[in-house]
């Protein structure tokens, strides 16, 4: 065998495993799977020879042998000190990637699907083209949470979506999924939360697709504070309408390896962005965060500040883009990095 093929041969396994699995799907979501991880292996695991990844050096991750994350859910003592919003906010626990957990009560014009009723635009959403481990997603993930708010819903609580990674006698692997959409000139505000329990090796690659429709607003807040042995890949794809506004404020805590993709395309007249983050890491871990905000339409304003603090011998990467396209004609875009080491 092949040192690439060693390389896979674990994901390999995790994948011929979930075709047994109801969770694969048929028609539409089961060629999306076939497709991105046929794209996962032409493409390989990235090396630091590969430019995005030139800083991010994924070998401890290619190193380990994982198997599918076990499903059980979270202690309660552990799940009381993880919920941080208001008690009376809605708040949908999902356990090594499975919802375990939904909300008791749900907003007046919010619903929430899960796979089992999710449609085929949840499952096999069309999105810029991203990382390796978006990829790998697609072909693994076992279930999805799914937030649509109505046109011209107003919700004033947030919506907290909890994920509890736990692990195993091997490494776990657990790849979440959440999708907001967000109807036309809606509000709400969503919290994104991760977690590990105790100090398993666990390896979480994660993805969010976020939908905001014309003149809709939605504010993002994501929490990662996962264990020092653990890692944490995430993608996020925001597409934004018309008139529409999207806020993210980004906060990484945790995770041997922890890297953040954002992508957000304005793709609507007068649409905004902004995009804040805050960063701290200490002894030997590496937090890493490439954003893209692709200005499709004119216009359209955005704001990006990301700050940062290191100890020890932790180390950080920073790598922001703005595009503008041809007809993105009165742009208005701003960026901010800094470090304290």
């Amino acid at each position: 065998m092949t040192q690439l093929a060693e390389r896979h041969e674990t994901y390999v396994s995790a994948f011929e495993a979930l075709k047994h699995d109801a969770a694969f799907g048929r028609g539409v979501l089961a060629q999306s799977r076939e497709e991105a991880f046929g794209r996962f292996l032409a493409r390989g695991l990235p090396t630091t020879r590969d430019e995005e990844w030139r800083y991010t050096n994924v070998a401890p991750i290619a190193a380990l042998t994982f198997e599918s994350a076990p499903t059980s859910a979270p202690d309660a003592k552990l799940l009381a000190t993880l919920s941080f919003v208001d008690s009376s906010s809605a708040t949908i626990v999902v356990s090594n990637g499975r919802v375990v957990s939904g909300a008791r009560t749900v907003p007046a014009g919010v619903s929430v699907r899960t796979i089992v009723d999710a449609r085929e635009s949840d499952l096999a959403p069309v999105r810029p083209r991203g990382t390796v481990f978006a990829d790998l997603n697609q072909a693994l993930f076992q279930d999805l949470v799914v937030i649509e708010i109505a046109p011209k819903a107003i919700v004033r609580e947030p919506i907290h979506v909890l994920h509890v990674a736990q692990g195993s006698r091997a490494a776990a692997l657990a790849s979440p999924r959440l999708v907001i959409i967000a109807g036309e000139q809606s509000q709400a505000s969503i919290v994104e939360s991760y977690a590990t329990a105790g100090d398993d090796v666990v390896f979480v690659n994660a993805a969010t697709d976020v939908r905001v429709e014309a003149g809709a607003l939605v504010d993002h807040v994501k929490l990662q504070r996962q264990g020092d042995t653990s890692f944490h890949l995430a993608s996020v794809f925001v597409s934004t309408g018309r008139g529409g506004t999207f806020t993210s404020h980004a906060v990484t805590l945790g995770g041997r390896i922890a890297r953040n993709d954002i992508v957000s395309v304005l793709d609507g007249d007068g649409a905004e962005c902004t995009l804040n983050g805050l960063y701290v890491a200490g002894g030997d871990s590496l937090v890493d965060t490439h954003t893209t905000i692709d200005h499709a339409q004119p216009h359209c304003p955005s704001h990006e500040v990301y700050k940062g603090i290191l100890t020890g011998r932790a180390r950080a990467v920073f790598n922001g883009k703005i595009i503008v396209r041809l007809d993105a004609q009165k742009t208005d875009a701003k960026q901010t990095n800094k470090a304290l080491l």
